[in-house]
């Protein structure tokens, strides 16, 4: 039990420092100044995933049905005869 807290939380981590990078990228592109990203990436990092860290799987959860749920919509399209193709 011990092992799969430790793995588990280890994910995690990883997952975070994904995110922060993505948001320090998004928002150096938008905000123009690297030391104002890193500034509001680790504000948002912390003050979202570092309070609630179930929100890291609701990323990770949000993203793959991102990539992988248009596919699956089309194949079941309840107004087009519905059905697997």
């Amino acid at each position: 039990m011990i092992l799969l807290a430790s793995m588990i939380e280890s994910i995690q981590i990883a997952l975070l420092l994904v995110i922060l990078v993505w948001i320090y990228s998004w928002a150096k592109e938008n905000l123009g100044s690297d030391k104002l990203a890193i500034l509001f990436a680790v504000i948002v990092v912390f003050l979202t995933f570092y309070s609630f860290p179930e929100l890291i799987w609701m990323g990770v959860i949000l993203f793959v049905f991102a990539t992988f749920g248009k596919e699956l919509f089309s194949r079941l399209n309840p107004f087009h005869g519905g059905g697997l193709n």
